[in-house]
Parts: structure tokens; C-alpha cells; sequence
């Protein structure tokens, strides 16, 4: 059975097709509508259907999906999960944040789980033994820390993370780049460091547009896997 996955976020939509746990299909679009779905559907064809949005999603989309899907589930704090939420206001917890830790526990249940999302903002979310998200935190991703330096001085460029990063910057584009992203690392790193003494055992997930860049600067990772989002509202699908 195909399972089409649609991760809706600020600029763009990411677009997945699954046939069971294999990825058939895999597209980003910067506007997403029921004719390029429809376009996928006669190409690829799928049976049930997800929608996670971090954005108001059009009434026209969601139509589309229920009449041509045989199950729609728009992800929400109702949607029954395989994993307890713990979480103190689930209405506000973002569908990403809970999607990348239903993958993980899909990859290793009964295990203490840390999944570090390093995309447009880094989250920091917790799965217990017991199978339950615990939580997490919300830190600002690369590149908003790029911007964030560039838009709120009169003097410092707008600086990307492509070039040396050395300890010391020796120019001040070094220094920006040295400031963010060895900062970014030592975040991580700490906050790896304080889970693991609270929670034995800790696997450490990493994933989202960002993960291969950070995977060989933080000292200890178990996992990098770039669609572990899409792989959790694969399995938040099947669930029942």
C-alpha cells in the first residue's frame, strides 16, 4: 500500500511517496497545489494520505486530498500517536517536532531517544524508555543566526557557512562563521552531554536540512537521518 506524505512548511512543501518503508518518490515545491498532486497520483498513484503543516493550509488542498485518498489524517494534537505525549500544551508543540521523534522510537522503541532537528531552527526532543515524549528545547537554526548578525548590526555582513571555520577567526566573515557554527557545536554538544546523564543509554538522532553538515563536528551521534520527519508521518499513517 502507497502512502503519499506531505510535510508543509514556511517556504516550501516536501513531497514523499511511500511503499511501505521504501521512498518511491521524493520532491520539494515551492507551491504545492491539487494539480501537481494530481500529476503525482497518475504517475505514481498512493491509497492513504498525510498532511503535517506549520503553516494555515488551503481549504482547496485539504479537500482534494480526503476525496482522492481512501484515509486523509491532517496532523494534529488529536491524532493518535505510538508514542505517549507528555508535553504540557500539545496544541503548540510543532507537528515537526513530534513526527521526527515518532521516526526515531519507529527505528529503536523502548530505548532513551534525543532527536536533534537542525533545520531552519534546531529543536532538542526527548522520547523516553517508556515511550513517551518528554519534550524538548527550540534554539535558532544556522542560518537565522547568519541573518539575526547581519540584520540587527549597521556593520557585519551576511555570512554563510561555506569557508573555514577556525577557532580563532583571523577576519571578521571567520569570525561570524567561527562565532555560529562552532557555537551551534558546543550547543549541541552540551545538551547531548546534559540528556545523557539524566537519561542512561541515550541514542542521538540527527536530522533536517543541516544534518551532514553538523554530523562530524559533535562529539557523539548515533544516527543521521535526513528523513526521519517523513519516515514518522509514514508511521503516524499506518498507526491504526
Amino acid at each position: 500500500m502507497k502512502n503519499l506524505i506531505i510535510d508543509q512548511g514556511n517556504s516550501s512543501s516536501k513531497v514523499s511517496v511511500y511503499d511501505g518503508d521504501e521512498v518511491i518518490f521524493a520532491e520539494r515545491y515551492e507551491v504545492l497545489s491539487p494539480d501537481t498532486l494530481q500529476k503525482i497520483r497518475q504517475e505514481i498513484g498512493w491509497d492513504r494520505s498525510i498532511l503535517s503543516s506549520v503553516v494555515e493550509t488551503d481549504g482547496e488542498l485539504l479537500r482534494w486530498l480526503s476525496d482522492h485518498s481512501q484515509k486523509f489524517v491532517q496532523l494534529d494534537e488529536n491524532t493518535p500517536l505510538p508514542i505517549g505525549n507528555l508535553y504540557k500544551t500539545p496544541r503548540t508543540l510543532g507537528k515537526d517536532r513530534i513526527a521526527v521523534c515518532v521516526g526515531a522510537h519507529y527505528l529503536c522503541p523502548g530505548r532513551n531517544l534525543l532527536v536533534i532537528d537542525a533545520g531552519t531552527a534546531i529543536t532538542y526532543d526527548v522520547v523516553n524508555s517508556e515511550n513517551n515524549y518528554v519534550g524538548g528545547n527550540i534554539s535558532l537554526g544556522v542560518d537565522m543566526r547568519f541573518k539575526a548578525l547581519n540584520t540587527f548590526t549597521s556593520k557585519l555582513p551576511l555570512v554563510t557557512t561555506e569557508g573555514e571555520s577556525p577557532l580563532t577567526g583571523g577576519n571578521t566573515q571567520e569570525a561570524i562563521r567561527s562565532g555560529v557554527v562552532n557555537g551551534m557545536t558546543y550547543e549541541m554538544d552540551g545538551f547531548i552531554a546534559s540528556f545523557r546523564a539524566i537519561y542512561p543509554k541515550l541514542l542521538v538522532f540527527l536530522t533536517g536540512g543541516n544534518a551532514k553538515y553538523f554530523e562530524k563536528r559533535i562529539k557523539y551521534c548515533n544516527f543521521v537521518i535526513p528523513n526521519l520527519l517523513s519516515l514518522g508521518l509514514n508511521r503516524i499513517l499506518t498507526f491504526r
